[in-house]
């Protein structure tokens, strides 16, 4: 199972004790989390939010859908405690929303002040920038790692900004802050390029890795929708050209939302352009890949039952 974290940003209103204390009651709906951070409140250029992470992905949606949690959203819109946001939720898997970054900051000892400083002043350089939605700061428990949520309308945007010289020039008190470089937690897109930061810079699946990818996946899946998908729309009276269109439809769909998500995961590491940098890990990967190549080819080259091109007459 891999962990996964939910954020909801709300509107700051009323006393931060308030909210602390309503945050308290929901907290105890959500018994099978394994954290629960409050955000910092109190700062003008800092949202206010709310992280819930559990074990797994069904364990949180389980929450998010409980009747406890809605009841308590209801009693806090009641108190003047409104959400600003839809629930954020983030996949340690790389699964992170468009317009979305995720920082993660190991905080010196004793310099939670100056980390809290730092942020509120990237926060309000960034608010210069187009798209920017806000920023929200969860403080380290224990020694732990303290995280950021960075909100932009799209992902351009966000992009735009974690390459922008102001930035840059901003990080500097943040990283005085901090025991070691921060990092930004990956983002994975449909067709597999992640997206990480690392030492302040953005770095992105190599291109190259990305369509290595994509061929696996496309061959045997346009393969399979011309011997079986094909014929039953052709035998449905549908002329070539709508036939094709159809077909691509549901390649493409298909690919979207199932195929390339699932390799995606498969070759996580291998498409991190940081961690899977490496000659070694880029070069067993692309090996793994030329032999799902030649299996693929091989499985259509000698199955009949496959060949579309024979189907009709068999």
């Amino acid at each position: 199972m891999t962990a996964a974290t939910v954020v909801t940003i709300f509107h700051p209103a009323g006393d931060p004790a308030d909210f602390v204390a309503w945050a308290d009651e929901l907290r105890s709906s959500a018994a099978e989390s394994t954290d629960f951070r409050i955000s910092v409140l109190g700062n003008q250029h800092l949202d206010w939010g709310i992280a819930v992470t559990f074990a797994s992905a069904r364990a949180l949606h389980q929450w998010l859908d409980s009747t406890d949690r809605r009841h308590l959203l209801g009693a806090g819109v009641q108190r003047g405690i409104l959400c600003a946001t839809s629930d954020m939720v983030i996949g340690d898997d790389g699964g992170v929303p468009a317009g979305v970054g995720v920082f993660r900051h190991s905080v010196a000892r004793h310099r939670a002040d100056e980390f809290v400083a730092a942020e509120a002043v990237l926060a309000e350089v960034s608010a210069q920038f187009s798209g920017f939605e806000g920023v929200c700061t969860f403080p380290a428990p224990n020694g732990g790692e303290a995280f950021a949520v960075l909100r932009f309308r799209t992902e351009h945007q966000l992009v735009s900004w974690l390459e922008s010289p102001q930035r840059l020039a901003a990080l500097g008190p943040l990283r005085s802050s901090l025991t070691r470089e921060f990092s930004r937690v990956s983002s994975t897109t449909t067709f597999g390029s992640t997206v990480r930061t690392e030492n302040g810079h953005t770095a992105v699946t190599p291109d190259w890795k990305t369509a290595m990818l994509i061929l696996l996946v496309l061959y045997p899946t346009v393969m399979l929708w011309s011997r079986f998908l094909g014929p039953t729309i052709d035998s449905l009276g549908a002329p070539p050209w709508l036939s094709m269109w159809v077909s691509q439809v549901v390649s493409v769909a298909a690919l979207q939302w199932a195929l390339m998500p699932w390799a995606g995961r498969l070759f996580r590491r291998w498409l991190d352009p940081i961690d899977g940098a490496g000659i070694r890990i880029s070069i067993l990967g692309g090996g793994v890949l030329v032999v799902g190549y030649l299996v693929t080819l091989a499985v259509f080259a000698l199955v009949p039952w496959l060949q579309y091109w024979d189907y009709s007459s068999r």
